[in-house]
């Protein structure tokens, strides 16, 4: 592998412009090669809070967008490596899918190739509140190796807009993939007194 492969997943759940915005920075890298796939109803959920042509412009962005339903696509396979896998956003349908071994779409089966395969695997899980099944999915995919990853915005930078919390997730699912080609990342948070509020 001469540089690193990332799949990026998307699903049905509420914050798909993470997932695009994903596919956005690591392609603005230029150090990756990127593999895309996405659910039905992540395609339907992307045309509603992003945009009809969001997906279509994503797709253009990546060296591979697979059909949901190409269960013999590359990334189906652990002899194709990779670095690891985004799930953004997850929705508790494909972490219990992944949690379970269900894997009828190709989503579920690359996520369940990085596990087997000992790779990275970065869910992030959108889903409040959670009842008890949830956590337990939760905390399955975390005991197979798995990291958990729920879209929370940080408010400790005090962002300005909904594209600051946006861009913050997004990079702090691509530093967890801990590949140091991608100049990608968050800001550090330092030990330096906050200011005051006012």
């Amino acid at each position: 592998m001469s540089i690193p492969r990332v799949i990026v997943g998307i699903s049905g759940a509420s914050g798909a412009a993470v997932g695009i915005r994903i596919v956005e920075l690591l392609a603005s890298t230029g150090a990756c090669e990127i593999h895309l796939v996405a659910t039905r109803a992540a395609e339907r959920t992307i045309a509603y809070e992003v945009g009809d042509r969001a997906l279509a412009r994503a797709a253009d962005l990546v060296d591979r967008h697979h059909d949901i339903d190409d269960i013999g696509a590359s990334i189906a396979s652990g002899s194709f490596r990779t670095s690891g896998m985004i799930v953004a956003p997850c929705s508790i349908g494909s972490l219990s899918a992944i949690a379970t071994g269900n894997l009828d779409t190709l989503l579920t089966r690359a996520a369940d190739v990085q596990l087997k395969e000992r790779r990275k695997l970065i869910l992030m899980v959108r889903e409040s509140p959670l009842h008890l099944g949830h956590l337990r999915s939760m905390a399955a995919v975390t005991e197979y190796g798995a990291i958990v990853a729920p879209l929370a915005p940080a408010f400790y930078q005090r962002p300005q807009s909904i594209s600051e919390m946006i861009d913050h997730m997004a990079l702090r699912a691509i530093g967890l993939l801990g590949i140091d080609d991608l100049s990608a990342a968050p800001p550090e948070w330092s030990d330096d007194t906050p200011p005051t509020c006012p």
